[in-house]
């Protein structure tokens, strides 16, 4: 069986996308929103997104923790944000190789933002039988595919209730202006 490479899911959130993307663009803040991302430790002095950026996510899922080794690759604030993960870890990220890239683009939509997540399968060395193996093991039972689609509507959704429960979106308009 053939490997699904890549998802997306879309949300629209009542807040700016200035104010969406400096949200996202923040690795250290993920932890908020996603259901497997603990947060992330920025190397470098630099704290906003720029291309080039290196952070390392914590991440969990049941009973295991791994640490992943990501560098961004598009910085453009308002507009898109995404990442390339390049190494994982248990406790540091020292297995090398194409993991995944995660992209978050950013569009105006009705006064509001259209964010739309992608996940993509960047394990494209590893034959189709092996990595359907792993990942049903990963994801108890299931495609890495069809378990980033739920993980992806789940950070949409918690990351909409955070801005607009929190009254960000109030200041929608002046984050823009």
């Amino acid at each position: 069986m053939a490997r699904t490479m890549t998802v997306s899911g879309g949300i629209l959130i009542d807040a700016a996308p200035s104010l969406v993307y400096a949200r996202v663009s923040d690795p250290t803040a993920m932890g908020r929103w996603s259901p497997e991302n603990r947060g992330a430790r920025v190397l470098g002095d630099r704290r906003e997104a720029y291309v080039g950026m290196v952070f390392e996510g914590r991440n969990k899922r049941g009973a295991f923790s791994w640490t992943t080794r990501c560098t961004v690759t598009a910085a453009d604030p308002g507009a898109r944000f995404a990442f390339r993960v390049h190494a994982i870890g248990a406790r540091r990220p020292r297995l090398r190789g194409a993991i995944a890239l995660w992209e978050y683009r950013f569009e105006e939509a009705g006064g509001g933002t259209r964010v739309t997540e992608t996940w993509t399968d960047e394990r494209r060395s590893w034959p189709d039988l092996l990595a359907n193996a792993f990942d049903r093991v990963a994801t108890r039972g299931r495609t890495f595919a069809d378990f980033q689609r739920d993980n992806i509507r789940t950070t949409l959704e918690r990351l909409k209730a955070a801005l607009e429960e929190d009254g960000e979106s109030a200041g929608r308009h002046a984050a823009d202006g």
